[in-house]
């Protein structure tokens, strides 16, 4: 019995390395890079990702919470790896365990990490999180020498990291992002210890592309390494590559006539003789319902208009125009057939979001094959 799914991801590791590499040889030498690979890598499956750019070597990796280190350390994933969402006081022991650096935002959590760390006669590094504009996780600027105050009184911690993050490093207009580098600067500044020079980092992918000037000792890419970028104003800096396609195939085909009504609700109804494919993929599946009757395909290196509202787990799409399609044909949801693509971030204006929740979407509901490795 096969346990293979009709519904692909394909995930191309080369790609994502010619990513990496294109970003730092846009960043500098000046710069190191951290790999941001939270959410299972965006999608694309955290440990072949870390793995992947661990052999190009990227010595620094990025995610959400601490089980996801755990997860890099037992597949034997080197290098820092930074916690964004901190550790809670039952994770303290797999921190020193595993030897990773929790964000820190919060006092109360900062002492109680402290004091563990003293009784076990440790070191933790540490990353202070400072909310320089954001509007979200991080300690207010005016608060920040108190935490720095309150790490170097600690004998158990260290600080491992100074970082931030910008909320309109995409947008037009910078202007926000350079004065929310300043104010940034001047917490550094006040916060640095002469006797230790610890990472500052502020930089996501679209101010790694586009702002050399808030680049400081690293920069944190994300979307960019996958193969998507941030806003159309990074995509004159640097050649990216898309990492992930999502296939599947024909399961039927039929013939209907005018005026025949297609899936729930018969949202569409046929305007002539017509041929229909059938494709085994929905919404449980991540293509959402939202994209019924706005979404294409690619069969035979043709788009493909979807008809009808997408089901749980079937889809119907137009392939009248389409000759010769039939049970078994390859069909891309996201990815390149022939002369055309489609790419996420068509997939997310059909769905109404963004390109970073197309990718979670496919990747993280369908299984996964690794190519280019």
């Amino acid at each position: 019995m096969s346990s293979v799914s009709r519904n692909q991801i394909e995930v191309d590791l080369s790609a994502l390395q010619g990513n990496c590499r294109a970003i730092q040889k846009r960043v500098g030498s000046g710069a190191g890079i951290l790999a941001v690979v939270k959410s299972d890598g965006y999608g694309h499956g955290m440990i072949p990702v870390a793995r992947a750019l661990s052999k190009i070597g990227v010595r620094s990796f990025g995610v959400a919470e601490v089980h996801e280190s755990v997860a890099l350390r037992d597949a034997g994933v080197e290098g820092d790896i930074v916690v964004f969402l901190g550790a809670r006081e039952e994770e303290f022991a797999e921190i020193v365990q595993y030897g990773v650096q929790p964000v820190v935002f919060e006092e109360k959590e900062l002492r109680l990490l402290g004091s563990y760390a003293e009784k076990k006669e440790c070191a933790i590094g540490v990353h202070l999180k400072v909310d320089s504009g954001m509007g979200r996780l991080g300690v207010l600027p005016g608060d920040v020498n108190r935490f720095v105050a309150t790490i170097r009184q600690e004998k158990g911690l260290y600080l491992a990291g100074l970082m931030s993050h910008f909320p309109c490093a995409d947008s037009a207009d910078l202007d926000l992002t350079r004065e929310q580098n300043r104010v940034f600067a001047e917490v550094v500044k006040k916060a640095a210890d002469p006797g230790h020079l610890s990472p500052v980092h502020i930089a996501n992918s679209a101010a790694a592309i586009r702002s050399p000037d808030v680049h400081w000792d690293m920069v944190r890419p994300g979307l960019s390494l996958y193969g998507c970028y941030p806003s159309d104003e990074c995509r004159n800096f640097v050649d990216l590559k898309p990492v992930m396609s999502f296939k599947t195939e024909v399961i039927q085909v039929k013939d209907v006539p005018a005026g025949f009504g297609v899936s729930y609700g018969h949202t569409f109804v046929t305007k002539r003789p017509s041929r229909l494919a059938l494709l085994p993929v929905g919404y449980n599946d991540g293509l959402l319902r939202n994209v019924s009757n706005k979404a294409h395909v690619l069969v035979r290196g043709k788009r493909a208009p979807q008809l009808g509202r997408v089901c749980m787990n079937v889809t119907v799409v137009d392939v009248t125009d389409i000759p010769g399609v039939e049970s078994g044909d390859e069909v891309v949801l996201m990815g390149r057939q022939g002369e055309h693509q489609i790419t996420a971030d068509e997939i997310a204006g059909w769905m109404g979001t963004i390109s970073y929740e197309v990718l979670c979407l496919f990747g993280n509901l369908n299984q996964r094959v690794y190519v280019g490795n």
